[in-house]
């Protein structure tokens, strides 16, 4: 990448995304080696609170949408298992620290901060995925509290987080509230995924929330939720982005080696314009994402900019996986190989916090007003 690129960012922010990506080949790599697919990577998620990480998210206020871009992208080039971890615990613990009372912050955010909690964000369910108003959690009044009914699907995490921001519908609307993983009554199942991620289901048979669990006011769970998604969508773009830029370095790497037909695969033309074209678009994914960031950081508010950065960076890390693959052939796809984790792990951004048709109605809305 041309330092060029990079103009844009402040000595502080270049220095943040070299020194995070360094921790994820150092550190942070060997941690996520040793964990168990498809489960919470405990130590993980203590190591990225030790080397600072998740102080950057909870302490001293709300982060900055562009170190947020920085350090996912940086994450997902070194160790998307590290990126997941502090993507999860970021989106399951944002609402508590912008949105819950005194008490529950207080209970839950230092335990995030130092690692020693996994949260999670609860959203989604079996007939509620890109239709959020569809969702049917109940919670009923009851005393001081809420009883919450019913299922949550897909929730990364689940069912092994400690703490969960769940929303549910109430008399008020759709409620957010923050649900100790422990609470009775709360059951969940692992459920298994193309990408070795951790996830899951929960199951509510009447679990009790007191009202102070409650985030923000009754009825406002949209707003919370929106609140958090707005901060984290621009840098899903940015997790797409380091994907994309790691799988085209392995490509040039391999395409400077591999010899077909007596010569080099990267002095094959369609080989080397192809990885030029992808290269130049993944670039201006990238700053697309960036502008997206710096719009939320300057408390502008354009869910179609930010749609475009998703829907961008997300498709075309795609497309360069892809391509990353094809150029290796078959030993590309063999279980155990770099491309192959990439072609698992790039899949899903592409669907989770809206998918790539919801991101162009959003664009396509502002278009045509």
């Amino acid at each position: 990448m041309s330092e060029a690129l990079d103009l844009h960012l402040s000595a502080e922010q270049r220095e943040l995304y070299d020194d995070t990506r360094r921790l994820g080949v150092d550190t942070l790599r060997p941690i996520s080696d040793a964990g168990t697919p498809g489960r919470v990577n405990r130590p993980l998620v203590l190591a990225l609170a030790t080397h600072g990480l998740l102080g950057r998210l909870f302490a001293g206020g709300e982060i900055k949408a562009i170190e947020l871009c920085l350090i996912r992208e940086a994450l997902a080039r070194s160790c998307p298992e590290a990126e997941s971890a502090f993507a999860i615990q970021g989106l399951g613990a944002t609402p508590l620290l912008q949105s819950a009372s005194a008490s529950v912050r207080d209970e839950w955010i230092p335990l995030v901060t130092v690692g020693k909690a996994v949260a999670a964000f609860a959203l989604t369910e079996p007939e509620a995925g890109s239709d959020v108003r569809a969702m049917s959690l109940a919670a009923e009044p009851d005393g001081d509290g809420y009883r919450l009914t019913g299922e949550k699907l897909w929730i990364s995490n689940a069912p092994d987080a400690d703490i969960y921001t769940v929303f549910a519908r109430g008399p008020e609307g759709i409620t957010a509230f923050a649900v100790a993983g422990d609470s009775d009554n709360l059951g969940g199942e692992h459920r298994t995924m193309v990408a070795e991620h951790p996830i899951g289901s929960l199951a509510f048979d009447g679990v009790h929330v007191p009202g102070a669990n409650v985030l923000g006011e009754p009825g406002a769970g949209f707003k919370v939720a929106m609140r958090t998604l707005d901060l984290f969508r621009p840098s899903v773009g940015a997790f797409a982005i380091g994907m994309a830029r790691h799988a085209l370095e392995i490509a040039v790497g391999y395409s400077r080696e591999r010899e077909t037909f007596g010569k080099p695969l990267k002095d094959h033309q369609a080989v080397a314009h192809r990885l030029a074209d992808i290269s130049a678009r993944v670039e201006a994914a990238r700053l697309l994402v960036h502008q997206a960031a710096a719009a939320h950081d300057a408390g502008i508010h354009d869910p179609a900019l930010a749609a475009m950065s998703k829907l961008v960076a997300t498709e075309i890390a795609q497309e360069a996986v892809d391509a990353a693959v094809q150029f290796h052939g078959a030993s590309g796809l063999e279980r155990g190989h770099p491309l192959e984790h990439l072609y698992r792990d790039v899949r899903a951004p592409r669907i989770y916090e809206g998918a790539s048709e919801i991101q162009r109605e959003i664009i396509a809305r502002r278009m045509f007003a």
